[in-house]
């Protein structure tokens, strides 16, 4: 991977920004986690799941803290190295996620409680448990807090991006499959059920990925904005769109291109003006001002479907 990434890199003038092979690092994997992100942010918005979203990420706090203790278990045991941590605590963290969410699913079908109700329970217990093992997280140096929070795109490697074209080729398959049938059950679930959807095990699912895409993509981005760019570019959509599929192609389009000219926008600021900006927050900060902007455009009381 390094090797066809330094190969393009070199057919650029030294000094440059697609010479610079962190450069051109962290573009792949922005765009791995913008098309990974715009494929499930438009069911998440159509399907009212911001909350829920926001929640799974929030998670990913009580899912570290449980992989650092288990990592320092068995590190000195199996002779491994602090480099190796993300690699055994991010399935940790997925498996947790993953958890969380069907845990909220299943409480919600058994009781008269609201979802929000049901979602922050889940949240509060996740970020409890963070707290209470937060004291127990004292080496800083097998990972940073302000990266784990905010995310460095420039960090990235080429296993990550591997990764995360794993998870996108994973992602685009179950949507391929699934999306009508979780759109038909997210309007319509006792139609859906009618036609021999599976919606129950389509749900289940989704929520599945949704903790995978949340906690592989958050190395890039960060905890708190990765939910930013699951929700921004599908609002955004829904302000330019008016049927679900101009949905879907515009939400996607928005994550990709939002992504790209963070990072450029990041890059020119830090060239030209010596401001070091940080690459998420200029991608979120791009998307936000993008929604006001659109917000005009958007018909009042219009729905998409």
């Amino acid at each position: 991977m390094d090797t066809l990434l330094d190969g393009f890199c070199r057919l650029f003038p030294e000094g440059s920004f697609l010479s610079q092979l962190m450069c051109v690092r962290a573009m792949v994997g922005l765009i791995a986690v913008g098309i990974a992100c715009g494929l499930v942010g438009c069911l998440v918005v159509g399907s009212r799941m911001a909350f829920f979203s926001d929640a799974l990420a929030h998670c990913a706090f009580a899912g570290v803290s449980l992989g650092f203790l288990l990592f320092e278990l068995i590190k000195l045991r199996m002779g491994l190295a602090d480099e190796q941590f993300w690699w055994w605590v991010t399935p940790l963290m997925v498996v947790f996620g993953a958890g969380v969410g069907m845990g909220v699913s299943f409480v919600r079908q058994r009781t008269s409680l609201g979802n929000d109700a049901v979602i922050g329970v889940f949240f509060a217990g996740s970020l409890g448990l963070a707290a209470t093992l937060s004291q127990a997280i004292s080496s800083r140096k097998i990972f940073s807090l302000e990266e784990f929070l905010f995310g460095d795109p420039l960090l990235i490697q080429s296993g990550q991006i591997i990764l995360l074209t794993a998870v996108l080729a994973i992602t685009a398959l179950f949507m391929g499959l699934g999306f009508n049938g979780l759109v038909l059950g997210s309007f319509n679930t006792s139609l859906a059920r009618s036609r021999a959807i599976s919606i129950d095990w389509l749900q289940t699912g989704f929520i599945v990925l949704l903790a995978v895409v949340i906690n592989v993509c958050l190395r890039v981005v960060g905890v708190l904005l990765i939910n930013a760019l699951l929700i921004v570019p599908a609002a955004i959509a829904m302000n330019l769109s008016s049927n679900l599929r101009q949905m879907f192609w515009i939400t996607l389009a928005t994550s990709v291109g939002l992504s790209v000219t963070g990072q450029i926008v990041s890059w020119e600021v830090q060239v030209r003006y010596d401001v070091p900006v940080g690459i998420a927050g200029t991608i979120v900060t791009l998307a936000v001002l993008a929604f006001i902007l659109t917000m005009p455009l958007a018909r009042r009381g219009r729905r998409v479907g």
